[in-house]
């Protein structure tokens, strides 16, 4: 029987973020998981294990990767194999923390679609030309979500906990990719996960930033289906 796989979007991203993937993988039972629904990792990540199978490979990107991480520090008996895409695993730094009753409140004042033109966006994607599709893309998705669901997911953000002895402790196949012009989530954040898990392949995915799985499909679903397959 072939190994489920349960995919966790980034913040303001829905399924569309692993169209690419999923459209890769075949007959393999894909679940995505939306993370709209808590302004906490820990909430996200038990609404997370409710619906998925009994066991699971786990893949997350970015806001993803920390509540896969919460859900592998929950149960780690279900989850068979972990995949970290362009993530971290600390706990969010005060300035960041900082910032984000600012953004929480411009964007429930209406102000979504300006906070993440002007101060989200402008992060996600390697330098270059041809992002335009990609960006639209993250607009729609960011929209299509709202204001409450930034929210929430800010909130949860914000008070996450560090997950480095949760990567410590585990033990089966791990993947740990990263686009190599991610600003969002840089190389020694990846490089660190690695080291937590010497079992871990690290991949640097070339002409890609924060959204690998959009930027260079090619790469990440090549990374992928070796993590699947090991």
């Amino acid at each position: 029987m072939t190994l489920p796989l349960v995919l966790l979007p980034g913040m303001m991203c829905d399924g569309r973020l692993f169209a690419p993937q999923i459209a890769a993988l075949g007959r393999r039972a894909v679940h995505l998981a939306p993370l709209n629904n808590h302004d906490t990792v820990a909430a996200l990540a038990a609404e997370v294990l409710t619906h998925a199978p009994p066991v699971f490979a786990l893949a997350g990107l970015s806001m993803g990767g920390i509540v896969a991480m919460e859900v592998l520090r929950q149960a780690p008996e279900r989850v068979d194999r972990l995949a970290l895409l362009d993530t971290n695993p600390r706990a969010e730094l005060p300035a960041v923390q900082a910032g984000r009753a600012p953004q929480i409140a411009r964007a429930l004042a209406g102000g979504l679609d300006a906070v993440m033109r002007d101060e989200m966006k402008p992060n996600y994607l390697a330098p270059g030309e041809g992002h335009a599709a990609i960006l639209d893309l993250c607009m729609d998705m960011a929209l299509g979500l709202g204001p409450q669901v930034f929210a929430r997911q800010s909130l949860a953000l914000r008070d996450r906990s560090d997950q480095q002895q949760t990567l410590a402790r585990f033990k089966p196949p791990a993947l740990v990719l990263m686009g190599v012009h991610d600003r969002l989530c840089p190389l020694e954040r990846h490089q660190a996960m690695h080291a937590l898990m010497p079992q871990s392949r690290l991949v640097i995915v070339p002409d890609a930033g924060h959204l690998p799985t959009l930027e260079n499909p090619a790469a990440t679903n090549a990374a992928l289906l070796d993590w699947l397959n090991e």
